[in-house]
């Protein structure tokens, strides 16, 4: 993504907005943590991410519509992985983000977890 400055060639961010927003969702950005350490069904989700199997689901499913993991049967299981490698680069580079603020956005009073 590509920034140019001049209004009449700002680039349409409206994707790269969803990007974030499906990102944005603690549980969902927990799932996509777990698989990017392999693929794992449903019922391997629940017990390290502390959710319910149809909370897992739903957040499953709202990540597959968006293109960020995919599923295959394995007999009667269904078992999920990360459809964009790029997104391990994308937690690489938050983390160091994070790491270069302090953590500051935690503290924002926008967008922090003092909400």
């Amino acid at each position: 993504m590509t920034m140019i400055a001049g209004a009449e060639s700002r680039p349409d961010l409206r994707a790269a907005s969803a990007l974030f927003r499906s990102l944005g969702d603690p549980a969902r950005l927990a799932i996509l943590r777990q698989l990017a350490g392999g693929d794992a069904r449903v019922v391997d989700l629940t017990a390290p991410l502390g959710l319910a199997q149809s909370t897992v689901s739903k957040h499953l499913a709202c990540l597959r519509d968006c293109g960020l993991v995919t599923v295959r049967a394995a007999g009667r299981a269904s078992v999920y992985s990360l459809a964009q490698p790029a997104l391990l680069e994308l937690f690489t580079a938050a983390e160091a983000v994070l790491s270069a603020t302090g953590n500051a956005v935690a503290l924002c009073p926008r967008y922090g977890q003092a909400r």
